[in-house]
């Protein structure tokens, strides 16, 4: 995915007006071009295939198909789009069952104009899009869960030490690859293998995981 230039947007969306709301919100924001929108899950899929975005704003609840289904269906692909979830529902286990489907991000629709476009603005620059209260829900949500407590309780090598600390400021696996010097196929095995000994099951989570240890929590 190419930060330097502006992000191709995708909004999947079965809500009209918030649509427009959006697109009208990003209009002056140079690191967006949005070039589709979606009424429902099943043309965000499409549109997701045809135009290969570089960000997909997602909604959660559609009448056609859930947007953790359009979530999976999305990731199974080729797709190298980064998917933020953009909801109404904070609840926990939402949260954590779009991150575990591969979610790059969540964040709520009751968020002020400003605070939403600085948090897309991370996420077209590589940055975790997660809200500080958010990112608190989900860090209680994950303890005393069998998980480690700190990186020699995990016993991460040094590599996959390296490859949490760049997944925690949000880079992609083919960025890891880039500033490590190795191929995108090896950066997977790690992040497969770090997640399993933390006892995560999500990207995101183990951000947060690192996040949190990092902040003596």
């Amino acid at each position: 995915m190419n930060t330097s230039s502006p992000q191709r947007l995708l909004i999947i969306d079965d809500h009209p007006l918030f649509r427009k709301g959006v697109l009208q919100l990003l209009k002056p924001a140079a690191e967006f071009n949005v070039i589709g929108e979606a009424s429902g899950g099943r043309e965000g899929c499409r549109l997701a295939r045809e135009l290969q975005p570089d960000l997909i704003l997602l909604d959660l609840n559609m009448k056609d198909m859930n947007g953790i289904e359009v979530l999976k269906a999305i990731k199974a692909t080729d797709s190298e789009a980064r998917v933020v979830m953009l909801t109404v529902s904070d609840e926990a286990a939402d949260l954590i069952a779009a991150l575990r489907a591969g979610a790059d991000g969540y964040l709520l629709k009751e968020m002020e104009p400003e605070d939403l476009v600085a948090r897309l603005k991370d996420a077209a620059a590589g940055r975790l899009p997660l809200t500080e209260r958010l990112t608190g829900l989900l860090a209680h949500a994950m303890r005393d869960d069998g998980r480690p407590k700190d990186l020699d309780e995990a016993g991460l090598t040094e590599q996959e030490g390296r490859i949490l600390d760049l997944i925690a400021e949000g880079k992609s696996n083919k960025l890891i690859a880039r500033e490590l010097d190795i191929t995108e196929g090896t950066v997977k095995v790690h992040v497969k293998h770090l997640l399993k000994k933390l006892n995560l099951r999500s990207r995101v989570e183990a951000a947060v995981w690192a996040i949190e240890r990092k902040r003596g929590r």
